[in-house]
C-alpha cells in the first residue's frame, strides 16, 4: 500500500487488533504518526517481538513507515535513496546474483549481505535497484 492508501493501513489485517503494549512503543518512538524504519526494528527488538508485528501494529494505528534503510521509500522529498551510479563490488553482485530469485530478493536477505560485507543497508538498496532486482517483502510489510 502506498501513500495513496493513507488513512487505510488497517484493511490489510481483518480481525486484528490493536494490542495496547506494542500501539505505546510505537506512539513514542514515532514522529507526526509516521514510524521511522530504524525506528520500528529497534521497538520490535526492545519488545522481542518480529518486525512483521511492529508493522501490523503501526499499519493497526493508521501510521505510515517512512525512511527505508534500504533507501526504497519513505522520505519527506519523495524520492529514494538509492544511487543509482553505484559501483557494484563483485563480491556484492555474486551474492546478488545466487540469492536473486526470480528478479526478487526479501529485504531480510538485502540486510544478512550487507551485514555479511559489512556494507551500508542503502548501498543493497542501490545495488539491487542497479541490477532491476525488486526488493519484496518487507520485514515491516510495508511493501
Amino acid at each position: 500500500m502506498g501513500h495513496q492508501d493513507k488513512g487505510h493501513f488497517a484493511a490489510k489485517h481483518k480481525g486484528r487488533q490493536i494490542n495496547e503494549a506494542i500501539a505505546e512503543k510505537i506512539r513514542a518512538v514515532s514522529d507526526d504518526n509516521c514510524l521511522r524504519c530504524t525506528s520500528a526494528h529497534r521497538a520490535g527488538k526492545a519488545l522481542n517481538i518480529s518486525p512483521s508485528e511492529i508493522g501490523v501494529q503501526t499499519d493497526l494505528l493508521e501510521y505510515r513507515i517512512a525512511e527505508c534503510q534500504l533507501g526504497l521509500f519513505g522520505y519527506s522529498d519523495g524520492k529514494k535513496r538509492i544511487d543509482p551510479n553505484i559501483e557494484i563490488a563483485p563480491d556484492l553482485n555474486e551474492q546478488l546474483d545466487k540469492t536473486d530469485k526470480d528478479g526478487r530478493i526479501s529485504c531480510l536477505e538485502c540486510w544478512n549481505i550487507a551485514k555479511n560485507l559489512k556494507i551500508k543497508r542503502v548501498d543493497i538498496g542501490s545495488a539491487c535497484e542497479k541490477k532491476n532486482i525488486r526488493i519484496k517483502p518487507c520485514q515491516l510489510g510495508a511493501f
